[in-house]
């Protein structure tokens, strides 16, 4: 939960010129912190944020004030601001032209990668437990930058087959949901996956379709389905889902 002042407001107050397009959020760290963000996201939701969750920001989130844009990849929320600038165009910052931007087949390149994409991770039973034959509650959570999940499956063949999970409300825009399905193991390996659905009826990909639609070279900006490996003895290891 945050609290803040909608930038908007700051925005308005200041007086941003017609030709503005995109603004620089520079962040107080060691590295100086800077992206640069189109400006109707300010006008949409973006927060000067102070508080999370009833409390101060702490240290470690940004404190005194961080840029908090709901839905859009965290490193694009640049904590411990310092300096708002306003433009016309986007200002190239040093990570966000070096590292941010993947390149694709082709020769070409995709940038300015701001909307988280739908995806589901498996909370429990996780890494570094073990669980007993029998019942067991698969719990987890998903999320996108695009609105409301819709739905959460889960696998436990491999991907063969899938079945709905129960999400806890209230479904929030924007927002983490929480899942929730109760399983019976017979002691047997097997593999738990999950994949998330958000209400613009976009799926969570597999490893393998991201990469084969984005290339080989891409390293950020991955969302793919993960999951667990429970081996016979009830050891839970890490698995990546992908359609080799």
């Amino acid at each position: 939960e945050w609290t803040g002042v909608p930038l908007s407001v700051l925005f308005r107050e200041v007086g941003v010129q017609p030709e503005a397009r995109w603004f620089l959020a520079e962040g107080g760290d060691a590295a100086v912190m800077t992206r640069s963000i189109p400006l109707e996201k300010a006008f949409d939701d973006a927060l000067i944020a102070y508080a999370q969750n009833g409390e101060a920001l702490r240290p470690e989130n940004g404190y005194p004030a961080r840029l908090f844009l709901p839905g859009w990849e965290g490193n694009a929320n640049v904590k411990w601001l310092r300096r708002l600038e306003v433009g016309d165009a986007p200002y190239m910052t040093r990570e966000e032209t070096s590292r941010y931007t993947d390149p694709l087949k082709g020769g070409r390149a995709r940038q300015f990668s701001f909307v988280v994409d739908a995806r589901s991770i498996i909370t429990a039973p996780c890494y570094p437990g073990r669980i007993e034959p029998g019942w067991n509650e698969v719990r987890g959570i998903a999320w996108s930058g695009r609105g409301r999940i819709a739905r959460v499956e889960l696998s436990f063949d491999e991907g063969e087959r899938w079945v709905d999970a129960d999400l806890q409300e209230p479904v929030l825009d924007k927002a983490h949901v929480r899942f929730r399905l109760p399983w019976e193991w017979d002691g047997r390996e097997v593999t738990i996956l999950s994949r998330a659905t958000d209400e613009t009826g976009y799926v969570q990909p597999t490893l393998q379709a991201l990469l084969d639609a984005r290339g080989e070279g891409t390293s950020y900006h991955l969302n793919p389905i993960t999951g667990w490996r429970i081996r016979r003895n009830g050891e839970v290891v890490y698995r990546v889902e992908t359609e080799e």
